[in-house]
């Protein structure tokens, strides 16, 4: 069936609207992706024309021990991400929504965080576990005298002092968790009391069931934050001791800065397309493309 005037007309005026985020999109996120990925196949130093060299700078990536020690980082630090993380997020949300005495005192301590910079927080978290005068140290050594590390400078321990600099820091978490809580209309719980559904009930068959897209998107966003994540480690501990905390973009700017352009570029590839894999992985577990009532 043909469409109508004012339906063509509207065509119209639909693309129009989108011309602008279309034109934004292609110049500000497409062409840049696109040659991030055609210059991760040559030799390029900023200087002098890129020259073609096939996969050489990938094989050189996979080849080093630092990218195989970040993504085994990676891999770590998503499962913390997608459990512990996430976890506390949901959990104070729930306890929240709950409405219970002093909750919004809670709330409004909890957003602090939202307004201090990532760089700023790592030099916090410094200070918070520095040896001689950190809180860290001072409280284990309530119950243990003789104990003195330094976090971030001290194997196993610089992973776990990363770790905790952004592991409780899940504020975004909750807030989408308790939007989907008071989304949820008030006569599906009455309607559920009236059942007999007791509280764990509720929470495990409505609740969570309501907040599946909230807490799938807030499994991506945190990953994927994992995946970007430079501040918390290049003012901590720059990757160390050893490789004991290095990832993706701290390969990608040392690279950038020994003017190695197209194996930069090959680090950046790699953080977009396991960005792209947790997207797809997520959006499949969670059923991100359905509704909550479908």
């Amino acid at each position: 069936m043909k469409a109508s005037s004012l339906e063509r007309r509207n065509y119209k005026w639909i693309a129009l609207f989108l011309l602008p985020s279309f034109l934004v999109f292609l110049f500000f996120y497409l062409q840049p992706i696109l040659s991030i990925f055609l210059t991760s196949f040559t030799k390029y130093d900023g200087f002098n024309s890129p020259r073609f060299v096939g996969l050489q700078n990938y094989i050189q990536l996979f080849g080093q021990e630092s990218f195989q020690l970040s993504m085994k980082n990676l891999f770590l630090w998503s499962l913390i991400a997608t459990t512990l993380h996430v976890g506390f997020g949901t959990i104070l949300a729930f306890v929240l929504f709950q409405k219970p005495r002093g909750w919004k005192f809670t709330r409004a301590v909890f957003m602090v965080p939202n307004v201090i910079s990532a760089a700023a927080w790592a030099l916090i978290y410094r200070f918070i576990f520095n040896d001689e005068m950190g809180f860290m140290n001072g409280l284990i050594r309530l119950f243990n005298k003789d104990f003195h590390h330094q976090w971030f400078f001290e194997s196993p321990y610089a992973f776990w002092a990363v770790t905790l600099t952004w592991l409780f820091y899940a504020v975004i978490v909750t807030l989408l968790v308790m939007n989907d809580l008071y989304s949820i209309p008030e006569e599906v719980f009455s309607a559920a009391k009236v059942d007999g559904a007791n509280t764990l009930q509720i929470l495990w068959h409505i609740e969570l069931p309501m907040c599946r897209i909230s807490i799938g998107t807030s499994i991506i966003a945190s990953i994927t934050a994992r995946i970007a994540m430079y501040e918390q480690i290049a003012l901590t501990t720059s990757g160390g001791p050893g490789n004991d905390t290095m990832n993706l973009p701290l390969i990608l700017m040392k690279n950038i800065l020994d003017l190695k352009y197209g194996l930069a570029n090959a680090s950046g590839v790699m953080m977009f397309l396991a960005g792209i894999l947790v997207l797809l992985l997520v959006h499949k577990a969670f059923r991100l493309n359905e509704g909550i009532y479908d």
